[in-house]
């Protein structure tokens, strides 16, 4: 535990050179719908950030009740003010909208079956004025439902993030709602640029961005920060990046924000040709922000059309993604949390490529400047199957 309840250092903020990105944008503007666990309001560094008014009516159950924490730690992780020492957000300036959702970490049956499903929620989280819908969750089960409420979301031009899912080093499960069309999967790497063994890869992994030695609540007492490792973090992050993004270009689409952090992610594997592991490269708000003259592209074209199988000349508003076939199981286990200060914790997947055969290693820069911090990731240069296979 960190002393005084202080959150462990948030090394990431560092790494993606937070302090010049904060001299571009905070955010101020932007909302994103936190599907989660529910959000606590009155943690010191949420006061004022979560616009429970905003939350549709269908989705307003005990939306404040967080019965993980873990729903409350990726608001403060997107838009925390880092207020009384707690959690400063990627995006302080970005503003939150709750949205609870049952999943497995609600151990009672009857409260659960007041909770929305995953497909309710995303419907409610599209019926709401974010631009962006974060999903720090995932199940191996498909569903129709959720995938019509993808669609439903992503038809009114919003962008949609997704944990890859934390089974990459016991089966490598998959995990929806990040395989389901129209959602972005982001996979989490450590402060190396490593992505972490834990992090499942496949070809629905998109983005990577931090998600190792991450800060969280510890429980629903609220009184004491731990450790955390997970994608949910790494999609956090990138719901802030998209966030930072959008405020300083009020006038994208959904398919503009997210055509710059594929054209500016670190990468050393060709655009073209993304890695399996951590997709097109890791997110970098930063590159998109200092560039005055970036160029994101047509407003409704698909930046995933190459793998999507969808017509690239074709006019869309929304960007689909992956489209699997259904598979069965136990829906998967949310982000591993242990105290801060533990001893452990999560290693770099092997840089051994068993498809390839080659030991690769990508360098990549996430920060602000080279001098800042240059960091080694096991980027595997591996091709994924296309989507559309």
């Amino acid at each position: 535990m960190a002393a005084d309840g202080a959150p462990p250092k948030q090394w990431y903020l560092d790494a993606m050179g937070a302090d010049e990105i904060w001299k571009h944008s905070t955010g101020k503007g932007v909302k994103v719908a936190v599907i989660d666990t529910g959000v606590n309001p009155q943690t010191p560094s949420l006061k004022g950030q979560v616009l429970l008014d905003e939350v549709p009516k269908a989705a307003r159950y005990h939306v404040t009740q967080d019965y993980n924490g873990h729903g409350t730690s990726m608001a403060e992780t997107i838009a925390g003010t880092g207020a009384g020492g707690g959690i400063k957000g990627l995006a302080p300036d970005a503003k939150i909208i709750p949205i609870r959702v049952g999943l497995d970490a609600l151990k009672d049956e009857d409260e659960r079956a007041k909770s929305l499903t995953s497909a309710q929620a995303i419907r409610a989280a599209a019926d709401s004025d974010a631009k962006i819908i974060n999903m720090s969750y995932g199940s191996e089960y498909y569903e129709s439902e959720e995938e019509d409420a993808l669609k439903y979301a992503a038809s009114k031009g919003k962008l949609l993030f997704a944990s890859t899912g934390n089974d990459g080093a016991k089966g490598n499960k998959p995990n929806y709602p990040s395989m389901d069309p129209y959602a972005v999967g982001v996979a989490a790497i450590d402060k190396t640029g490593t992505v972490g063994k834990f992090s499942t890869h496949g070809n629905h992994v998109d983005l990577s961005a931090p998600g190792v030695d991450m800060p969280g609540w510890c429980d629903t007492t609220f009184t004491k920060y731990c450790t955390m490792e997970g994608t949910s973090n790494a999609s956090a992050i990138a719901s802030a990046s998209a966030a930072l993004v959008w405020s300083a270009h009020p006038d994208w689409t959904a398919n503009q924000v997210l055509r710059s952090f594929i054209d500016t992610a670190g990468r050393t594997w060709a655009k073209d040709e993304p890695s399996k592991y951590l997709g097109y490269g890791i997110i970098r708000p930063r590159r998109v922000l200092i560039d005055k003259d970036i160029d994101p592209g047509p407003a409704n074209r698909d930046p995933l059309a190459a793998e999507n199988g969808t017509d690239p000349d074709e006019d869309v508003t929304a960007t689909p993604s992956l489209s699997v076939a259904p598979s069965s199981g136990e829906p998967a286990e949310g982000a591993k949390e242990k105290e801060a200060g533990s001893a452990g914790g999560p290693t770099s997947a092997a840089a051994k490529d068993t498809e390839s055969g080659g030991d690769t290693r990508t360098w990549v820069i996430i920060g602000a400047v080279a001098a800042v911090l240059v960091i080694g990731g096991a980027g595997f240069a591996v091709l994924r199957a296309r989507r559309n296979a």
